[in-house]
């Protein structure tokens, strides 16, 4: 049983539009800590209702994990899953990325080294070996070797959880969920409803309003003040979700096979589609200004537009005109996404637990800054190439 009639083969685009999304996310990480940069290489303030490209790096990697989920699901029904068999995986998928979230976010604040009686560098860095070990795909290991290399593993990230100390002697706690599992979340409701819609966009786009309704309900005083408050706990996962929700559409659009359709219908189609959420956001722009920090249906509507006008581009320059070359680049990254993710605070962690700096301070601000961090970003992909090369891959 399959939802949709879909490709097994990888589509070059959408392996294009990630590693071009990583490069982007990597730059913009090491550009956030210059000094004298201009405000549209910056995220925009809370309130500020605009939006700049760097606001839209992370509605690009939600979106991106649209586009691949209605290819994973009926991948994996086509190999013989069973729905259970296809919900473990679903379930233990989110349930990574929630505890790569959770841990991450407790390395970069909140904590007391003092309480813990070790550096928080040292404690971050046993995590990610932690999650090195847990997530590598095996390839010749014997499934005895792999599963006590993941028991323990699994126990290392048990003994970081427990010396963890907060701020005021506190054990760890979920501050909030991090960019890992904030996808995960989304991650998991975009499966749900991609299962029930059962594969037909156009309800699928009806569950994208839907999530936008929860997102305005979510954020009424009455409602927060009332015994439906849960639903503003879950105003920023119905946002998020909706984005993820517009990359299963696109990819339906384009790639599924059920029905006779032209290239380009496919491509009008998706102008359409990006159109109708542009014309949505600016209904609701009176209402909800343009926020990343806030989540705003506005700001997640616009963002899917814009996603969908670039992946509309860069099937037809990658996929239809042939011109590959060039994708080879960011090939590595786009199959190893979690450990090209976690690379930069690998390096990160290292450096300042040896006391050293990569750079200089004529290097951390203004035009040089800018170089310096496009610079580290191609370095990193260039890691990522060399780690593929030596069979270093994650896989959650």
């Amino acid at each position: 049983m399959r939802y949709n009639q879909l490709s097994n083969e990888r589509i070059l685009s959408i392996d294009a539009f990630r590693g071009i999304t990583i490069l982007v996310m990597i730059f913009v990480n090491e550009l956030a800590g210059m000094r004298d940069i201009p405000q549209w290489m910056k995220h925009m303030p809370a309130d500020a209702d605009a939006m700049t490209f760097v606001d839209m790096v992370f509605p690009a990697f939600l979106f991106i994990v649209g586009m691949s989920i209605p290819f994973a699901i009926n991948s994996r029904l086509a190999k013989g899953d069973s729905l259970i068999q296809l919900q473990q995986h679903i379930f233990f998928r989110t349930l990574g990325l929630l505890v790569l979230g959770f841990f991450i976010v407790n390395a970069e604040d909140g904590y007391n080294e003092t309480a813990m009686g070790i550096s928080i560098n040292l404690w971050a860095l046993l995590f990610f070996t932690a999650v090195i070990i847990i997530w590598k795909v095996y390839y010749k290991a014997s499934k005895n070797l792999v599963l006590i290399l993941r028991v323990t593993g699994f126990i290392v990230l048990a003994a970081l959880a427990y010396i963890y100390k907060g701020t005021n002697g506190e054990s760890i706690t979920p501050q909030w969920w991090g960019i890992l599992g904030l996808i995960g979340w989304a991650y998991l409701y975009s499966c749900i409803f991609y299962q029930l819609c059962k594969g037909n966009k156009y309800l699928l786009m009806l569950v994208i309003a839907a999530c936008t309704a929860i997102y305005a309900l979510g954020k009424m005083s009455s409602i927060q003040d009332s015994g439906w408050h849960w639903i503003s706990s879950q105003a920023g996962n119905a946002a998020h979700t909706s984005i993820v929700l517009c990359g299963i559409v696109v990819s339906l659009l384009f790639f599924d096979e059920g029905k006779t359709v032209t290239a380009e219908k496919r491509f009008i189609q998706a102008f359409v589609f990006a159109a109708l959420l542009f014309v949505a956001g600016y209904f609701l722009r009176p209402y909800f200004k343009i926020s990343k920090i806030h989540a705003t249906p506005t700001w997640c509507l616009y963002s899917a537009a814009f996603c969908t006008f670039i992946f509309s581009f860069l099937y037809w320059f990658v996929d239809k005109e042939k011109v590959q070359k060039w994708t080879v680049f960011f090939k590595p990254a786009a199959s190893n996404p979690l450990l090209t993710y976690i690379i930069p605070d690998i390096i990160y962690y290292l450096t300042a637990l040896l006391g050293i700096s990569l750079f200089p301070d004529s290097l951390s601000y203004g035009v040089p800054g800018m170089l310096w961090s496009a610079f580290y970003a191609v370095a990193v992909m260039g890691v990522v190439i060399i780690l593929n090369k030596i069979k270093l891959k994650l896989q959650l």
